[in-house]
């Protein structure tokens, strides 16, 4: 039987448009909260509870972010649709909770969830699914083992690494310094004791005493008098917010006055050394990897100035000198450079292939010298920080860039 030119050309658009139909099916059934013209991300936050100051800061700044850049027209035509549950920092809430964004939301992926246990409590779920977790606030060690993790990167310099930093900190001041550590019992508290000593060697020894409390307690002040007594010279305080600012008013009241470090989550003003009184607070050392928009060295510094914008018309209630809407403002990026990468391929494979493949990604409130980089192989994006100093007011950056 013959065909006509037309009946040819017939067939063969016929054939285009099924082929052509049969690959959006596939990319759809593999683009799970892709649109044309939408992408659905979700995540869990402590909006209620102990860490509710967390949830605050980053969801709210998150949620700014994502509405700012929809406002711009998207990202590669599409808008960002930002799912954020409250998990009150609680492991069997975060379960749940993602369960419902990956399961009845149906989003694409999960990003910045907050704290070490609760994306334990969810990586074997996730993983299963093959649902990218990015860019959480976390900094435990174990997120960059991406052959036991590949599905869930985090966005905070590793616990690791910071503890270095404050080993260093401490041997170079002072050879002989007698360390107290308070700490979180729970992998994230252990998580940062471990990497102090590991970084400290054979000079582990200079820590003469720690004590460890428990999220549901009430005060630590029975730990910060035991670590008074041990005699020593040095707090290093790896607690969260609200324990954290109790260790540095108690060790105030009992007129102990030790060089007192603070790690990098619990380094927040209004948060935790306002309660802590801020003449109590003075001295208090931390470390930071991005700029300190209240530093008086970046007030005519272009990106903060965007920043301080961006916040005041899109997050009037928060504070943009805060460290916690500061490194949400720098993870969102990393999100979104993230997207802009994936393009057209929203799939999830291709979206954690991207987030493994970031580059010498320059983040606007970054530290000069502060260059986010992974890879396959490498799912630590920041590892690079600097001292700061808390000078009653605000912190100070001091010393150089540091790490690798």
């Amino acid at each position: 039987m013959k065909m006509n030119c037309k009946a040819l050309a017939a067939v063969a658009t016929a054939g285009s448009m099924l082929l052509a139909s049969s690959v959006l099916a596939a990319n759809g059934q593999n683009m799970p909260g892709v649109t044309d013209t939408t992408i659905k991300i979700g995540q869990t936050l402590p909006y209620s509870g102990p860490a509710s100051n967390y949830g605050r800061e980053l969801g709210g700044t998150a949620t700014a972010f994502f509405k700012m850049i929809n406002d711009q027209g998207g990202v590669n035509g599409r808008k960002i649709e930002l799912i954020s549950l409250d998990d009150a920092y609680s492991p069997p809430r975060t379960v749940e909770q993602v369960r419902k964004l990956v399961e009845q939301e149906e989003v694409l992926l999960i990003y910045g969830t907050l704290g070490t246990a609760t994306n334990t409590a969810i990586h074997k779920y996730v993983n299963a699914k093959k649902v990218p977790v990015l860019f959480i606030s976390s900094a435990a060690d174990k997120w960059n083992q991406p052959d036991k993790y590949p599905w869930i990167m985090s966005g905070m310099l590793s616990s690791s690494a910071e503890s270095a930093i404050y080993a260093k900190y401490v041997q170079d001041l002072n050879p002989n310094a007698k360390i107290g550590v308070l700490y979180h019992n729970d992998e994230f508290g252990r998580d940062y004791l471990v990497g102090l000593k590991k970084a400290l060697g054979d000079k582990a020894g200079m820590i003469v005493a720690e004590a460890s409390y428990e999220s549901a307690d009430p005060t630590v002040d029975s730990q910060v008098i035991s670590l008074k007594s041990s005699g020593a010279d040095t707090l290093i305080n790896f607690a969260m917010a609200k324990h954290a600012s109790q260790a540095i008013k108690k060790a105030a009241q009992l007129g102990w006055k030790p060089l007192h470090i603070v790690y990098s989550g619990s380094a927040n003003v209004s948060a935790v050394l306002e309660p802590a009184g801020l003449e109590n607070s003075v001295g208090i050392v931390s470390v930071t990897y991005y700029k300190e928009p209240a530093d008086p060295q970046w007030k005519d510094d272009q990106a903060v100035q965007k920043y301080r914008a961006f916040m005041k018309q899109y997050a009037p209630q928060l504070n943009p000198d805060e460290f916690g809407n500061v490194f949400a403002y720098n993870i969102a990026h990393m999100m979104l450079q993230v997207l802009k990468q994936s393009g057209d391929d929203l799939s999830r494979e291709n979206v954690m292939r991207q987030a493994a493949n970031l580059k010498d990604v320059e983040l606007p409130l970054a530290l000069p010298g502060v260059r986010v980089n992974t890879s396959p192989t490498d799912y630590l994006p920041i590892k690079q920080a600097r001292l700061k100093r808390f000078d009653g007011t605000s912190f100070v950056p001091f010393g150089e860039v540091l790490g690798n």
